[in-house]
């Protein structure tokens, strides 16, 4: 498969990054999960701190209207954008950063909606992993060393955070399986076979188009 694309969204503690950097190994492709910030603020001269603080998080006025019928991609100097609230700022700077990474490489991309930027892309494969709340909070608490419960908490609050941006900015369900093409439990399968189903799909489909 040529200029692919696999977008991963993820259950917080449910290792989707994990298996983002796994698959970024096997298929010898880079993986972009915050270093979208970094190019996004390069791109639209905004701030990096600007989008690190707005990450993931939604607003309760935004208009995704404007990302079909008012952006563009040489809309950073436009009315338009430059009216905005900052928020839609950032939102619509990552959404394009998306898009034209997608244009000139083949890469994994994590969290930020990139299965909604990349709805039109020939070549993408959306992926959601979760896993069963015991799984997540050990593996939440392995990572950042926290209690139980603290891990707990950082879960669903991190969870209803990434759920209200996806919804909000994507108008789709954050889980949904008909939202991607595979979703997959890392708590029954394990990074490693996470790893193996999505690149098994993607033979599929490679075979398919071949």
């Amino acid at each position: 498969m040529e200029n692919f694309v696999i977008t991963i969204g993820r259950e917080f503690g449910s290792g989707g990054l994990d298996v983002g950097r796994m698959l970024s190994e096997k298929l010898n492709v880079k993986c972009y999960d915050k270093e979208l910030l970094a190019m996004a603020a390069k791109e639209s001269g905004l701030c990096q701190e600007i989008f690190e603080s707005h990450d993931e998080k939604p607003t309760n006025s935004f208009l995704y209207s404007l990302v079909m019928d008012t952006y563009s991609v040489s809309g950073y100097a436009s009315t338009p954008f430059m009216d905005m609230p900052l928020n839609h700022k950032v939102f619509l700077a990552q959404f394009e950063t998306i898009k034209n990474l997608a244009k000139k490489e083949s890469c994994i991309i994590v969290g930020r909606c990139a299965d909604y930027a990349l709805a039109e892309h020939p070549n993408c494969i959306h992926v959601f992993i979760h896993a069963d709340k015991e799984f997540r909070i050990r593996h939440i608490m392995e990572t950042y060393n926290l209690t139980k419960e603290k891990a707990a908490d950082m879960i669903q609050k991190t969870d209803k955070k990434r759920a209200n941006y996806y919804n909000y900015y994507s108008s789709k369900k954050w889980g949904d399986s008909r939202s991607y093409h595979l979703t997959l439990d890392s708590s029954e399968l394990g990074f490693g076979g996470c790893c193996k189903m999505i690149l098994g799909y993607m033979d599929i489909v490679s075979e398919k188009k071949g």
